[in-house]
């Protein structure tokens, strides 16, 4: 990698002083929804306030450590951290059953796996396996699955919940995406910038006018709080468990590696082994200090890159703001609850475009993939099965229908799959033959 490519990311942040680095820090921690999944997890899992409390507590701390020294040390990308949604149902089932220490527990040792296979470069060496047929699926399933949840906020639920997609939620909705789109395409200079967090801005204002904010849930809220050692108990070992969220693990590793391809792609930077290896290293220990104070892995979150594509902001600047403010929240557990108000339509509509980008950001990928017929059915069979097989998970028993309905893993494993079926194998039985005719 040249010089003038190491410091692309970084020299935008001249162009920004520090008060708009810090709306463009503010506009990353909105839309990164860092506190969305400990919140979901807590409240659906049934856990006690303080429980709640330290797990968002832990969620932040951890996301914002991992962000500061992923930034400037190991990966060296705009990325933010966050929780991995790949471990919400596996955390909520585990709290309602009183397996949280074995959840701890598998975390950890997973977290573990992954750091030993990033420093001794094992990871790396299966990475460079990886074709753009592959990893521009993987990019696109997880702009898919992003999508999946985005319009679930967007529509505020699903049917037969409150509110679902009413007068009330569909404004609110549709006015912050419109403002994002119109702002991010049309807009100049400051409302560029900032349209995310301007959309934000209308959108809790709607909210509060039309009653969708309730500030009741603050009263709870301790204004200072420390993550606490172990909280559920000492770590204990399941060896089911254990695989299914080592399984998980490795979902949170292929996104992780989209986003990484993603960003580099959006910065027109080269993405090397060694940027690799450290990004995947940090977020394992990472993933492992956060099990210890009682949150569950970290890694890169694929929304912030729509923030940056749709905004021209790519600095790392702001990037470390964010880290250090993530770290501030996780002590002052009012600031993370207050940021939890706004109401899931909004959320939606500030998530809706970042997932477009996503998805067109893995076209771009998959088309350096050859086109020919046997990378065309490796991307088309992969996209198919992973939108496809999740829609009768219901079916399937345990925690094979938690596997079963993840669309990213379906798509790696059946991307990976093909191609050493279709690709690897008939090559390496073409040079098995030509070789034997080279001794004849």
């Amino acid at each position: 990698m040249n010089r003038t490519q190491e410091e692309t990311p970084a020299s935008s942040s001249e162009s920004l002083g520090w008060g708009q680095t810090f709306l463009v820090s503010i506009q990353h921690i909105f839309v990164s929804n860092v506190w969305l999944d400990p919140i979901f997890v807590a409240s659906s899992a049934g856990l006690s306030l303080t429980l709640s409390t330290n797990l968002v507590n832990a969620i932040f701390i951890a996301s914002g450590l991992v962000t500061l020294i992923q930034a400037t040390k190991l990966v060296r990308l705009p990325i933010v951290q966050g929780p991995s949604a790949a471990f919400d149902a596996l955390m909520i089932n585990a709290g309602k059953t009183g397996m949280l220490p074995a959840a701890g527990g598998s975390i950890f040792v997973s977290a573990l796996l992954v750091f030993g296979l990033s420093v001794t470069g094992l990871l790396t060496k299966l990475v460079k396996r990886l074709t753009p047929a592959i990893t521009g699926t993987i990019i696109f399933l997880v702009g898919v699955s992003l999508a999946s949840f985005t319009l679930s906020e967007f529509l505020g639920g699903s049917p037969g919940t409150p509110g679902f997609a009413s007068p009330k939620t569909l404004l609110l909705s549709v006015m912050t995406a419109a403002i994002v789109v119109l702002l991010s395409l049309f807009g100049k200079g400051f409302f560029h910038k900032f349209s995310f967090l301007i959309a934000l801005v209308v959108g809790d204002v709607l909210a509060g006018l039309t009653g969708m904010i309730d500030l009741s849930a603050l009263r709870s809220k301790p204004l200072i709080g420390l993550p606490r050692l172990l909280p559920y108990g000492g770590f204990s070992f399941n060896w089911s468990i254990f695989l299914t969220f080592f399984v998980a693990y490795t979902v949170a590793v292929i996104e992780a590696l989209g986003v990484y391809e993603a960003s580099a792609s959006v910065l027109n930077i080269n993405l090397d082994q060694k940027r690799i290896r450290n990004g995947i290293a940090g977020e394992a220990a990472g993933s492992a200090l956060s099990s210890l104070i009682g949150g569950f892995p970290t890694t890169a979150f694929a929304q912030n890159l729509g923030v940056m594509k749709l905004t021209g902001v790519h600095s790392r600047k702001p990037i470390l703001l964010t880290g250090g403010l993530l770290i501030v929240l996780g002590f002052i557990p009012k600031l993370g609850a207050f940021l939890s108000l706004t109401p899931s339509p909004v959320i939606g509509g500030m998530f809706l475009p970042a997932a477009a980008t996503l998805i067109t950001t893995g076209f771009a990928i998959l088309k350096k993939s050859k086109n020919n017929d046997t990378n065309n059915l490796i991307i088309g069979l992969s996209i198919i099965l992973a939108i496809a097989v999740p829609t009768y998970a219901a079916g399937f028993p345990g925690s094979l229908k938690t596997l079963m309905s993840n669309n990213i893993l379906i798509g790696a494993i059946s991307a990976v799959g093909l191609h050493i079926c279709l690709i690897s194998i008939p090559s390496l039985f073409r040079k098995g033959v030509h070789d034997d005719q080279n001794i004849d």
